[in-house]
């Protein structure tokens, strides 16, 4: 496994990675890193535009001062 795959694993992971990945080949472990974070941002994209769709049902004067709240 080459030794830029581990780091970024880890990173994507938080934490060190299970002992078993050292047996993927160093596309494989790029592959997955590279997965793990395209989930991770999809996720995320996914609870902004549910807070966003939220934000619709309190009254209009009041999503600022809420927005501002919630996102600082």
């Amino acid at each position: 496994m080459s030794t830029d795959a581990p780091p970024q694993l880890s990173a994507e992971l938080g934490s060190a990675p299970p002992e078993s990945f050292t047996q993927l080949t160093p596309e494989q472990a790029r592959l997955l890193a590279e997965a793990l974070r395209a989930r991770r941002e999809s996720q995320a994209s996914g609870l902004n535009r549910a807070a966003e769709d939220a934000l619709k049902l309190v009254p209009a004067l009041a999503r600022g001062p809420v927005r501002r709240i919630l996102f600082r």
